[in-house]
């Protein structure tokens, strides 16, 4: 599912995590690439739900800029909810 990239930003998160002890500076140092790497599995695992999230969510803005944006994020959570269910569903024997 995962694409190249994102095996790229996985491993680079993991790189930081080697060169930095553990503690505030690792969290620190290692934000940028453990967000990174959050964003492109999600927007991976679903990218319309990812990217309505992204357009309406981006700013501030009207009522109905916000109702989408919520209708966005719920839309997200259902297909991520979706993913993990599945996933559990392949681990049981």
């Amino acid at each position: 599912m995962r694409s190249s990239s994102c095996d790229r930003l996985q491993e680079a998160l993991l790189q930081c995590h080697r060169r930095m002890p553990e503690g505030p500076a690792r969290r620190s140092g290692c934000r940028h690439l453990n967000k990174a790497l959050a964003e492109c599995v999600v927007g991976e695992a679903c990218p319309e739900e990812y990217e309505a999230v992204r357009s309406f969510c981006s700013s501030g803005g009207t009522s109905l800029k916000r109702k989408q944006c919520e209708e966005a994020q719920f839309s997200l959570s259902l297909c991520l909810s979706r993913h993990q269910r599945d996933f559990e569903q392949q681990q049981q024997p």
